[in-house]
């Protein structure tokens, strides 16, 4: 390997901000209109911000945190910090406001960052208990306001302070995971795990300046910080900050990104929302679409075996031209590679957007390995798996934990694996391998020629009464494969089988229940008729075909709320509370499993 071209964020700082001064960087939709911010004006404002933050006592080792969505002052905001010498602290706008204050107080944050009045209220609402923080600076406010961000920068441009370089082992942020079982954890990343992550980025992927985003996976997020933000920062490409996630189509279209960083959950609402749009085409636009998508996919096979079809390469050219390029218009027509992490992607919809001409790369990592462990890229891809190990890092595969002879824990080594957790060295002895391998708690196998594939979590592996083991997770992705089906969770920790709550897409329900004659005015009502039990008898059927025998949900629950950060069954970044899920709908669950009962319930 190389060595790395960044060792400090600082490095990817100075080198962009002079290298690429006069392109655009960030943009925002302000008054309906796209607002552009150079590199140049960017480091400009973190200057200003690093003498404001200064005049405030921050130096070096020193917690800044951040509670906000994605924005221009969120990006300024870090990267004063980090030319301080100091360490970010990012959190959610949605987080409850106990949470907040764990994570301010265990980080021992002396200025935080607050994206609204009302988010700075609940802070100095728990003021008295956090004895560390100093400072509430709002992003909202003027340069009349003495707690405004834009006082900071005014009194930072007025007595600037020098940039400070610290080095590689420093550290530069603390994220904390989620807390899917209990209380965050602070992940301590150092300057080296995110610079050196993304120094391997620029080897593998071919991305520069005219390359932009749309930037909607948040930033308080160890996936979107360093693919997106710090990497394209570094490759002098630009970012367009997404207004909100309902608008992402939206600003897609209007941005035109070549490039799209995002979750399985996002690819999964765009598999979704062009098969409905198709299901309600003419005959001959289905015929031409799903044909387009079957020599797409004829054509990608020939090619991965090393062969090629002429008529086939005249036959997509047809379709691209024809259908694909349409659909492709809905995202601005330039969208070239898509970028998935976070959790395993379904391949079927791998596999569809990329028949839409849309190359899909999927990656594997963790906020502790800051976090591209293993990646396809270019020349190395294979649908399904989550690639290779970027240069620099090193994937084994511990068997210990499964007692398989392939399959097992995976453990990562390299650059990107974290300093450790904040305050937790017992949690720290329970990670790490002797030789300073993370076991990350991923189930998973490396075929020879070197790609990982992901089976599922440990964590979320169980038994059934019967003594065998499932690993719901791929069962719940292919259920949400379904038009019919917004998201699903199986169950059946020492039970005799398995059974499933199913979130309903309540559209398309009522769509179905419209055309067949059925009231829909109530909800619950509808959810208990037999027609629509049997429509999702016959969706669970159709969606788990593949699925071994004994880890088919036998059993049901319909729903109609789907999991959300506000019921608190998922996580800010859209992780499943499965505890919370199982314990909301626990009497309902046992219905299904109590003698005699033989037929499936719902919950509106």
């Amino acid at each position: 390997m190389q060595l790395p071209q960044f060792q400090t964020l600082i490095d990817i700082f100075k080198r962009s901000t002079s290298t690429f001064g006069s392109r655009d960087l960030f943009g925002e939709k302000k008054n309906g209109q796209w607002v552009w911010t150079t590199y140049s004006r960017f480091g400009e404002m973190v200057d200003d911000l690093r003498g404001g933050l200064a005049q405030l006592g921050v130096g070096a080792g020193d917690r800044v945190a951040v509670i906000s969505n994605n924005r221009l002052e969120w990006a300024v905001g870090a990267y004063a910090t980090y030319t301080l010498g100091g360490a970010y602290v990012p959190m959610y706008e949605s987080q409850q406001v106990k949470e907040l204050q764990f994570i301010l107080n265990d980080s021992g944050a002396k200025v935080v960052f607050c994206a609204t009045d009302d988010i700075a209220q609940r802070i100095q609402s728990v003021r008295a208990e956090l004895p560390q923080l100093e400072h509430i600076i709002r992003f909202s406010g003027t340069t009349s306001d003495t707690d405004s961000f834009a006082t900071l920068l005014r009194r930072g441009a007025e007595t600037p302070t020098p940039l400070v370089s610290p080095k590689p082992a420093d550290l530069a942020g603390l994220i904390y995971t989620s807390g899917t079982t209990g209380q965050p954890k602070g992940v301590m990343l150092s300057h080296a795990n995110i610079a050196r992550n993304v120094s391997a980025m620029h080897e593998v992927f071919p991305m520069g300046t005219e390359d932009r985003s749309l930037a909607f996976l948040p930033w308080a997020h160890v996936f979107g910080q360093t693919v997106e933000l710090h990497a394209l920062l570094s490759m002098g490409a630009s970012m367009a900050i997404a207004e909100a996630v309902e608008k992402i189509i939206d600003n897609l279209s209007e941005v035109k990104p070549t490039l799209l960083f995002s979750v399985p959950r996002i690819f999964n609402r765009i598999y979704d929302g062009l098969q409905k749009r198709m299901a309600g085409e003419k005959a001959v636009t289905r015929f031409m679409f799903h044909r387009g998508l079957a020599v797409a996919a004829q054509r990608r096979a020939l090619a991965e075996a090393g062969k090629s079809s002429g008529l086939l390469d005249l036959q997509h050219a047809f379709f691209d031209k024809v259908v694909f390029s349409k659909v492709r218009a809905r995202f601005g027509g330039r969208l070239k590679y898509a970028f998935s992490g976070g959790s395993a992607i379904s391949k079927e919809v791998a596999e569809f957007i990329d028949n839409l001409g849309i190359t899909v790369y999927e990656g594997y990592g963790l906020t502790e390995t800051s976090p591209i462990a293993t990646a396809n890229f270019p020349n190395n891809r294979k649908i399904g798996s989550v690639g290779k190990a970027l240069p620099g890092i090193r994937v084994e595969i511990d068997t210990a934990a499964t007692g398989e002879a392939t399959q097992g824990e995976i453990v990562v080594h390299g650059h990107n694996v974290m300093m450790g957790y904040y305050n937790k060295p017992e949690e720290n002895e329970k990670v790490f391998t002797g030789n300073g391998g993370f076991r990350t708690g991923d189930m998973g196998y490396l075929d020879p020629d070197g790609y990982l594939y992901i089976t599922g979590r440990i964590k979320e592996q169980y038994k059934l009464e019967n003594g065998k083991y499932v690993v719901p997770s791929p069962i719940e992705q292919s259920l949400a494969l379904s038009t019919y089906i917004a998201n699903a969770l199986v169950h059946g920790m020492n039970k005799p089988y398995n059974v499933a709550i199913i979130v309903v897409d309540v559209d398309t329900l009522k769509k179905w229940a419209t055309e067949k004659g059925l009231d829909t005015t109530s909800m619950p009502e509808l959810l208990k008729r037999p027609e629509v039990l049997q429509l999702y008898r016959e969706q669970l059927n159709e969606f788990t075909r593949d699925v071994k025998g004994y880890e088919r949900p036998q059993r049901f629950l319909l729903i109609s709320e789907d999991f959300t950060v506000a019921n608190d069954m998922l996580t800010p970044k859209m992780s499943v509370k499965r505890r919370n899920v199982v314990a909301r709908y626990n009497d309902a669950i046992e219905a299904l499993y109590r003698e005699g009962s033989d037929r499936n319930v719902s919950a509106a």
